[in-house]
């Protein structure tokens, strides 16, 4: 499998603090990866670095737009990146709110387009077939999202969603860049059971019905188990373990990371 995100002996600090040491780490076409670690394992300054936020004190990030095309990227400017074909998604949801849900995916799209803004003003044929195609690009988008995300939402409000539909319709927005590589940064964050079930059953269907590469940082460990074809876990910016769900989850420096105590210290306190 080609990688089309790779890590290459990653580091960053800010100051006398090393946030990331030395990381290496991969990402194959239509693979979903999974980074999991305890707060402060440095797992969204992995994503900060890859999109261009931070720049890396040593190391390489290199991305493939298309297979034998890797070229490095660190250190460029985010919107220079996001051309390439890397979108993300936050934490924290970044929408416009009083932008209906089709707008809010159509914004998505003017990155790429080329009509100057007095063509849109007099509305001139080039603005005109370019609105055309962002719109139908933005609904086959949201199609892909099913009823959650259904055509009688298109004109309502982003902030009339459910909190977990608004999860959606921020991925729905990355995904409208076209990208080859879709990090996605806690996306079950907040929401019941079933919606998680459903985050995690999306995740899968991204990779093998749009083809795209994602690298998933998530703390609930059911997605993280059901969506993963690899979980790489990081603590202080090192990583500690990589492997299957099962082998990283019962790795003796992952529960060490995570309950703070050995393994088999635990055992012997039960």
């Amino acid at each position: 499998m080609s990688a089309v995100l790779e890590l290459d002996r990653l580091s960053l600090s800010f100051g006398g603090l090393r946030a990331l040491s030395e990381l290496d780490l991969q990402v194959g076409e239509r693979e979903v990866v999974s980074v999991i670690g305890p707060n402060g394992a440095g797992k969204t300054t992995v994503f900060n670095v890859i999109t261009g936020v931070y720049e890396p004190s040593a190391g390489d990030v290199r991305f493939s737009a298309r297979p034998g095309s890797a070229e490095s990227i660190a250190g460029r400017p985010p919107h220079a990146i996001a051309r390439l074909g890397v979108a993300r998604t936050f934490q924290t949801l970044r929408l416009f709110m009083n932008m209906s849900v089709l707008e809010n995916v159509m914004t998505a799209t003017y990155g790429g387009t080329k009509a100057m803004p007095w063509e849109s003003v007099l509305r001139l044929p080039r603005a005109r077939r370019e609105e055309r195609e962002a719109r139908a690009l933005a609904e086959d988008v949201l199609s892909f999202f099913g009823q959650r995300l259904a055509g009688y939402r298109w004109d309502q409000p982003a902030y009339s969603l459910s909190y977990a539909n608004r999860r959606r319709l921020e991925i729905a927005r990355a995904l409208a860049t076209k990208p080859k590589l879709l990090l996605l940064d806690e996306p079950a964050a907040g929401m019941n059971p079933a919606e998680t079930h459903e985050v995690t059953e999306l995740i899968g269907r991204l990779a093998d019905e749009r083809g795209v590469a994602i690298l998933v940082i998530e703390h609930d460990m059911h997605v993280v188990s059901g969506c993963s074809d690899r979980v790489v876990a990081l603590d202080h910016g090192v990583k500690i373990a990589e492997g299957s769900f099962d082998a990283v989850s019962n790795h003796p420096a992952v529960v060490e990371a995570y309950m703070g105590r050995h393994p088999e210290d635990l055992a012997g306190a039960e």
